[in-house]
């Protein structure tokens, strides 16, 4: 891989529109984002006006923003895609649904051969993770050699996230395409300076 990863943004979770606004424009401000994740969970009636508030905010700043799972959201809110958190699952039936131009990724865990899958279904991303040790995930960690391998043989891009830390970053950097951050920065008072503190 010859060029450095790119920063993916995962949106906080139930985080009221009110409050989630001003939040995101000072890391999207502050760092260049490629895409932006909202939480798929909570109210639908919030949801969709964190769909219209973040929609205004990324695009004005050329950042293409997913949600995770509803389909018929994004459709409604004019989102630029869906990120599935059950991996190849729904991959072909939110391509049908969202159509050809929209970004379709999917969340595949450890599991080479579900990420395969997705690739093979047409989504334009796979995501591993999570990388790093957390008490809050399930399952085994995605390991290093998993992004190594997929670099080298997989030409869908990979996006890698959860648990990280610095050191994982940058031994993440020269396999990911993208790197999501998302929960290590929110609790901070100043997320934008906390992905700074992150990012090689």
């Amino acid at each position: 891989m010859d060029q450095q990863p790119q920063l993916y943004l995962i949106a906080p979770a139930m985080m009221a529109a009110s409050e989630l606004g001003p939040r995101l424009i000072s890391v999207l401000d502050a760092h260049p984002v490629a895409c932006l994740r909202l939480p798929g969970a909570g109210d639908e009636a919030e949801l969709g006006r964190i769909a219209d508030i973040t929609r205004d905010i990324a695009h004005a700043r050329d950042v293409a923003v997913v949600i995770t799972d509803h389909v018929a959201l994004a459709q409604r809110h004019g989102l630029d895609g869906v990120h599935l958190s059950q991996g190849s699952r729904g991959v072909r039936h939110a391509r049908k649904e969202l159509g050809a131009d929209a970004i379709v990724g999917a969340y595949c865990g450890a599991s080479r051969h579900d990420g395969m899958n997705a690739g093979e279904a047409g989504a334009d991303y796979v995501s591993f993770g999570h990388c790093g040790t957390t008490a809050l995930a399930h399952g085994e960690p995605a390991p290093l050699d998993l992004f190594q391998w997929w670099s080298e043989v997989i030409e869908v891009p990979v996006v890698a996230e959860g648990a990280l830390d610095a050191a994982l970053i940058r031994a993440l950097w020269p396999l990911a395409d993208f790197i999501a951050i998302g929960p290590e920065i929110w609790s901070a008072s100043d997320p934008a300076e906390a992905l700074s503190a992150l990012w090689p």
